[in-house]
């Protein structure tokens, strides 16, 4: 698993944790869980910019 802290304080900040089968982007009260064709497709738009 890997994750990633989206600020640079890294304590209170939201994380992404991207697995095997699926990616967690939040915090703990305030969490979306997209699978993986999800995330490959967010990725695809902002990649884009039609997000």
């Amino acid at each position: 698993m890997k994750i990633v802290t989206l600020c640079s304080s890294g304590s209170c900040c939201p994380v992404v944790k991207i697995a095997e089968t699926q990616v967690e982007i939040g915090e703990p009260g305030n969490l979306c869980v997209l699978t993986m064709e999800q995330w490959q497709t967010l990725k695809e738009r902002i990649v884009k910019e039609e997000a």
